[in-house]
């Protein structure tokens, strides 16, 4: 076996992977749902319901806010108890629609069977329709960025898409979402890969998945074989050596077709390659073929001192507290809630949090392991730089921040950074590395689209 990898930097933290063999169960339906305008990148989505409006399972209630945005749909059905402001992942108050939940009636237009649905039977779909229903659906990426899936298929006249590459490394820790998707839904992604090659007008695919999945390597191998055999479409599984962040696309795309991303404002289809997360996969298949909007995902609930962690089929909008009392309650002692995994996570300030469109986790983190370390002064040993996987000076980037030098941080090409942690991980100091590149790179971007504002043409 070809066991491939990224080539620079990375970590290997321990995985953690507790719910591993945990098969997948449907979330109970909350008594109130909460859904945040803004669970994608770009504009916020905006309302077109309003208080007292009933709603059903898939019905619109905000539509896109701009071209980078996308709609969002009610996961439940019940009527419209307000729209406010609620703190979401970020630890802000954001606007919210609040939906109280009356029984669980679907809008009639979805497909709620479970007859696989293929390419080759719907003639009427074109790339321009795959695309047309994905964005109407809402689809976004579902590996945590929540990119809009619909422009990536739509890529600037300036490149050319070669190939859709599916991220299916899970290389966080603790998380198996997308493990046990692959393992229950493996015909339904294929399909949904299908689609998503039809839609960027390529017939070469790959699906990188580390070896620490080998059943999903194993089957998503045999059934490429059965689906794209006696195609125009060339499907590839590649094992992927466990790794992180092999993940992060710019990482994955180096690891499958030997290609780098340069910095930004390169995206990966400058260098040919579309890479879709296996969740959007899946759900671009549900949108196109069975008419589904985005409004349910994968999620895991892990911790090690929670009684029964589990993965769960789990509608948006419900609160993380639902989801933890159905694993046992939250344990004892001192606890970190993340949205996400422990790496890239986010830490919560509230168990209302809702799970959102990119909740692939929501991570429990107990006792000692919930306290930073007291951090010392740097050793210079350069472990931050050793493990970057892009390649910058992380020890260096953090003093910038520090001293407020926002210049030289944007010469030190700051917004390259992907956010992993990696220089946090492996720092022996405990420095706080990425708290003060994050700063950094935060205040540089606004820097360069103040920039880009006031030099741009005036109409």
């Amino acid at each position: 076996m070809n066991i491939r990898t990224f080539r620079i930097g990375g970590v290997h933290p321990e995985e953690n992977k507790l719910t591993h063999d945990v098969e997948t169960k449907a979330a109970a339906l909350p008594k109130q749902a909460i859904y945040p305008l803004s669970q994608h990148i770009g504009a916020p989505a905006k309302p077109v319901v309003a208080k007292g409006d009933k709603v059903k399972v898939g019905t619109l209630i905000a539509e896109a806010g701009g071209f980078v945005s996308a709609p969002i749909f009610s996961g439940v059905s019940g009527t419209v108890f307000k729209i406010d402001t609620a703190i979401d992942a970020t630890g802000y108050r954001k606007p919210v629609i609040i939906i109280n939940v009356e029984g669980d009636e679907w809008e009639e237009t979805i497909d709620r069977s479970d007859k696989l649905e293929l390419v080759k039977d719907h003639p009427e779909l074109t790339p321009e329709e795959i695309v047309n229903r994905i964005k109407a659906a809402g689809v976004v990426g579902m590996g945590g960025a929540c990119f809009p899936t619909f422009i990536k298929l739509c890529p600037p006249p300036t490149a050319k898409a070669e190939c859709v590459i599916i991220n299916a490394v899970e290389c966080e820790p603790y998380i198996t979402a997308d493990f046990r998707l692959m393992m229950e839904h493996a015909d339904e992604i294929l399909v949904g890969l299908e689609l998503l090659m039809k839609g960027a007008k390529v017939t070469k695919g790959y699906i990188g998945i580390e070896t620490n999945k080998m059943p999903a390597i194993e089957l998503l191998t045999k059934k490429c074989e059965e689906v794209f055999g006696n195609t125009e479409y060339s499907v590839e599984v590649v094992p992927l050596k466990q790794r992180y962040p092999q993940g992060g696309e710019k990482q994955l795309v180096d690891a499958v077709i030997r290609r780098q991303v340069p910095a930004p404002p390169a995206i990966p289809v400058n260098v040919g390659a579309i890479v879709q997360n296996v969740g959007t996969a899946f759900a671009v298949y549900e949108a196109v073929m069975k008419c589904k909007p985005l409004f349910e995902r994968y999620t895991t609930v892990t911790g090690k001192k929670l009684a029964n962690p589990g993965n769960f089929l789990v509608r948006m909008g419900t609160p993380m507290k639902d989801l933890i009392e159905a694993c046992g309650g939250m344990p004892e002692g001192d606890n970190k809630l993340l949205a996400g995994g422990p790496m890239m996570g986010k830490a919560l300030t509230s168990l209302e949090v809702p799970i959102c469109k990119g909740t692939n986790s929501v991570t429990i983190i107990s006792g000692d392991e919930a306290f930073r370390k007291e951090p010392n002064p740097c050793i210079r040993c350069a472990k931050c730089v050793s493990a970057c996987p892009m390649g910058l000076e992380p020890y260096l980037l953090a003093k910038l921040a520090a001293v407020k030098n926002w210049e030289r941080a944007e010469k030190e090409e700051v917004v390259s950074c992907i956010e992993c942690g990696s220089c946090q991980f492996t720092c022996p100091a405990h420095r706080p590395l990425l708290d003060n590149i994050r700063q950094a790179k935060s205040t540089v971007m606004g820097i360069i689209r103040a920039r880009a504002a006031a030099n741009a043409p005036k109409k």
